[in-house]
């Protein structure tokens, strides 16, 4: 009776699980480069006030995580470190998923603009020199569900 209980509680558990299963997980993002995907945790902004803050103040940032930017739409766009205490690769993604360009070990509390080379719907903030340890460049592909892919 008891190995009953426990396979009864087991499965209703896992019937208990399954929506959650089919709900999207903005959490995972894959680089797929020339030389094998890339996986990241990161974390989502798509809000004006959200993207303004971004990874400010932030005292460290692993080497497979990063902040997914979202500006929901194909357009130009620049970034700068004021107040971000890390140095950050800054990857700019098109709407497809093809990167578009990288600008690599942007310095921290450095107020330069760092603009995208052409209209871009997202963009990949991950530490400093983490593209460069990777292998990534643009023609790349990013892999997430906000992302339509291309491919």
């Amino acid at each position: 009776m008891h190995i009953l209980i426990k396979a009864l509680t087991g499965a209703f558990l896992l019937l208990a699980l399954l929506p959650l299963g089919a709900q999207a997980d903005d959490t995972h993002l894959t680089i797929q480069s020339t030389n094998g995907d890339h996986a990241f945790t990161v974390e989502v902004v798509d809000t004006p006030e959200a993207r303004a803050k971004g990874l400010m103040l932030r005292r460290s940032l692993a080497p497979d995580a990063g902040m997914l930017f979202d500006f929901k739409e194909s357009r130009p766009v620049s970034f700068w470190m004021s107040n971000t205490l890390i140095p950050l690769d800054m990857v700019f993604i098109k709407a497809d998923g093809t990167v578009a360009n990288i600008h690599a070990d942007a310095r921290p509390m450095d107020l330069t603009s760092i603009p995208s080379e052409g209209p871009v719907m997202f963009v990949l903030e991950i530490p400093g020199g983490r593209a460069a340890e990777l292998g990534l460049a643009p023609g790349d592909h990013v892999v997430h569900d906000r992302i339509k892919s291309g491919t």
